[in-house]
């Protein structure tokens, strides 16, 4: 197959590229900058104006959007805006570019995020019965930012002329890999100093998926006739409290330094993030993929950790 991958240098999309140069398959990844990956063809886009990039997905099998700017930055007005842009803005000309297509790719697989979902702890949140956020009388502004660019990201998909494509947006929770930079690692390197315990009351629930069962969703969803939205991740979310102690008990460390609110907020200003990322309980399951006979080889977080480790130490 053919698969192209708009913002594809990342650390989900290492993930990808692996996965499907490991199954044989042509890889063309889109990138603003110079990126080099070994295996894989790159072809430069600036992600909102229609160029000779369009010529990729002409008899392309699979588009997989992850572009996006990073969301792991303060949710000041400017960053707030170029994450709203980047987002809506790639995958709108994207669907442009599919809509020109003589032969068009049979599956678009966008990019989402489990953030859209309400922050919540008396259920979990999966596509049928879910509760979107947005509007919640103790939503904080900046929360209430995050969530609206998530529904324009979506609304952006479904409204492309597409005729004839599969699209899915892939509600994708923390992906979790030994990736040097990646989500994983950060939280390993704060648990080995003893500095990975309980986030404010620990209540708030981590969301996750294991990088193989994310690689191998992506697949299920391109080979299976499955549509609309599906939230990517496992079906075992975890009070942060107890996610911090499991990943302790990984590396082998007892102590976790607990971390109140207003430190949480100083921290994340020093470190130039937002606090949301981690206060935020996501409490998502993956409904749609299991009934679609999806499943997961790292369902419990204590089994997942544990792999991901090992691969760090090896």
């Amino acid at each position: 197959m053919k698969i192209v991958i708009p913002g594809g240098s990342g650390d989900v999309g290492a993930i990808l590229r692996r996965w499907f140069l490991g199954r044989g398959d042509e890889v063309v990844v889109f990138s603003r900058s110079g990126f080099v990956a070994e295996g894989c063809r790159v072809v430069t886009w600036d992600g909102r104006t229609l160029g000779d990039w369009v010529a990729e997905f002409d008899r392309a099998d699979v588009v997989i959007n992850l572009a996006g700017r990073t969301v792991n930055c303060r949710y000041n007005a400017k960053n707030l805006k170029e994450m709203m842009n980047s987002r809506v803005e790639s995958t709108a000309i994207i669907g442009e570019a599919i809509g020109l297509c003589v032969v068009p790719p049979r599956v678009w697989l966008q990019s989402s995020t489990a953030t859209i979902y309400a922050h919540r702890f008396d259920a979990a949140n999966d596509e049928i019965d879910g509760i979107l956020g947005g509007g919640e009388p103790s939503s904080p502004a900046k929360w209430e930012a995050s969530i609206a660019i998530a529904k324009a990201w979506e609304e952006t998909l479904w409204a492309a002329e597409t005729p004839g494509v599969r699209k899915v947006a892939l509600r994708s929770a923390m992906t979790m890999s030994p990736e040097e930079g990646s989500v994983f690692a950060v939280l390993s390197a704060l648990a080995r100093r003893g500095l990975g315990g309980q986030l404010g009351n620990g209540r708030q629930y981590v969301s996750w998926i294991h990088e193989d069962d994310f690689a191998r969703a992506i697949q299920f969803l391109i080979d299976e006739d499955v549509e609309g939205a599906v939230n990517v991740c496992s079906p075992g979310p975890v009070p942060q409290k107890e996610f911090a102690r499991m990943m302790r008990e990984a590396w082998g460390v007892s102590i976790g330094i607990p971390a109140m609110k207003w430190m949480i907020e100083l921290g994340c200003w020093a470190m130039q993030t937002e606090s949301e990322l981690v206060l935020k309980s996501r409490r998502v399951v993956p409904r749609r993929l299991e009934e679609a006979g999806f499943r997961l080889r790292y369902p419990e977080w204590g089994e997942a950790s544990r792999d991901l480790v090992r691969r760090m130490r090896n």
